[in-house]
């Protein structure tokens, strides 16, 4: 039986203005989605492999969190965003492609501060291969669920902007609710399936691909929230309690009503659903490429065949499920009620 081995997080996240803010990284529901799913992705000579261990794979998605919440890891914290407008009034593409390129140009205190998201998924990507190459299985598995983490990440638009949480705009709990509110009220009808994962021919190039995208939705989903604002009264955007006063939730983040809710995610015309779903892509995507890239190891020698056969009539349930882009298996504790 495959093992449930590391607990759920909730926090991570933090800065970029000088100021430090809480802040979560899609959630506990959403990065769980993002890795399940993404195994089902990959080609038969790896799924087996990732299936047999898809509970660690599922539950480890949070520990990045973890590393930077619970076990206050200063170097955590900026391998979760990029702040795109804080690093220089040059166009994205202008920027360095790579940590060392990045590290020659700013100091540390600089990158600290602006965060080094994309460098830190290629230095992840080559920690991956290298486990694939060597049939390293815990490593395989630990840095597969991790890069899932950062991946996913990158394709919240708002751990790629400077205006991170609203606080620029007024739109202060934006962050929270688009990446974990609005994914627990309505995640669970969303399709999941995918394409099979392909090879990426750059990493270097196809980490900064999913950095440009996601960055041009920032400004979208700020400006869809603050139209919207404008036609709610006050008592109707929040959750509130018998005196009036806004709920927040367990880390003290306010509560938005379900009707507000609704409008914004109806409003937003399924981008929180494709914005998940482009990140079980670009999950699937770089664990081939690093397999690949490693010389196509065969992974099914890492699992005793006892495993695998106790795993199959289950594979065989959720793959079926995950066709019809559903995922089976979870139980969450939400972050907002």
């Amino acid at each position: 039986m495959m093992k449930k081995t590391i607990g759920r997080v909730a926090l991570s996240l933090a800065l970029i203005t000088g100021s430090v803010s809480l802040l979560f990284a899609w959630g506990t529901f959403g990065h769980q989605h993002i890795n399940h799913a993404a195994v089902f992705a990959l080609p038969t000579e790896m799924r087996t492999f990732f299936y047999n261990h898809i509970d660690f794979i599922t539950e480890e998605s949070t520990v990045p969190d973890l590393r930077k919440y619970t076990l206050n890891d200063k170097a955590e914290n900026p391998r979760h965003y990029i702040n795109i407008e804080g690093m220089e009034t040059m166009p994205i593409d202008s920027l360095p492609k790579t940590m060392k390129d990045a590290m020659a140009k700013y100091d540390e205190k600089t990158l600290q501060k602006m965060g080094i998201l994309p460098w830190y998924m290629q230095e992840i990507m080559e920690k991956l291969t290298k486990a694939f190459k060597e049939k390293r299985k815990t490593e395989i598995l630990f840095l597969a669920a991790d890069l899932g983490h950062y991946i996913g990440d990158a394709n919240m638009p708002l751990h790629t902007a400077l205006n991170h949480d609203g606080q620029l705009t007024d739109q202060k709990g934006i962050h929270s609710f688009f990446e974990s509110q609005l994914p627990e009220y309505f995640g669970n009808g969303y399709n999941y399936h995918v394409t099979e994962a392909i090879y990426l021919e750059n990493v270097t190039t196809a980490s900064w691909d999913v950095i440009k995208h996601s960055n041009g939705l920032a400004d979208s989903l700020l400006l869809i929230e603050k139209n919207l604002k404008a036609t709610f009264s006050k008592e109707k955007i929040y959750k509130t309690d018998v005196d009036g006063k806004v709920l927040k939730n367990k880390f003290g983040q306010w509560t938005h009503s379900y009707e507000y809710a609704t409008a914004y995610h109806k409003a937003l015309n399924g981008m929180v659903e494709h914005q998940l779903r482009h990140a079980v892509q670009d999950v699937a995507n770089f664990w081939f490429t690093a397999w690949v890239n490693a010389g196509k190891p065969d992974l099914d020698q890492l699992d005793p065949n006892e495993l695998t056969a106790s795993n199959r009539k289950r594979y065989k349930k959720e793959m079926k499920l995950y066709k019809q882009g559903k995922l089976f298996g979870f139980r969450i504790e939400n972050e907002f009620n």
